[in-house]
C-alpha cells in the first residue's frame, strides 16, 4: 500500500515538475509530431526559414487548388501547416526582418 501511495505522489511530482505526466515525458510529443508532419507535407527541411515555408506553401497551393483540380480541404491542411511552422520560427523573422 505504502508503494502505490509513493508511486501517485511520484506521478503528481513529475506532473507538476516538468508539466507532463512520467508516461509522457518519452513518448512522442504531438507538438513536434504535428511540426513533422508540416513539414514532409510541405516538402521541407527542418532548418527552414520564412521565405523557403512560403515558397513551399505558394508550391503546395498551386497543386491543391480547387481551381486547379483540387479540394478545399487540402487547402486548409496546407495553411495549417505553413502557419504552425511559421509560429514556430523566430518572431523577427515573421516580420521581415531577417
Amino acid at each position: 500500500m505504502k508503494f502505490l501511495l509513493l508511486a501517485a505522489l511520484a506521478c503528481v511530482a513529475v506532473k507538476l515538475l516538468a508539466g507532463r505526466w512520467p508516461w509522457e515525458l518519452f513518448g512522442p510529443n504531438a507538438h513536434e509530431a504535428g511540426e513533422k508532419r508540416a513539414r514532409n507535407l510541405l516538402g521541407l527541411h527542418g532548418d527552414a526559414g520564412y521565405d523557403d515555408i512560403i515558397e513551399a506553401h505558394r508550391r503546395l497551393i498551386m497543386k491543391v487548388h480547387p481551381d486547379r483540380g483540387g479540394t478545399a480541404d487540402a487547402v486548409h491542411e496546407a495553411n495549417a501547416a505553413r502557419d504552425l511552422l511559421l509560429a514556430r520560427i523566430a518572431p523577427r523573422a515573421r516580420d521581415g526582418q531577417r
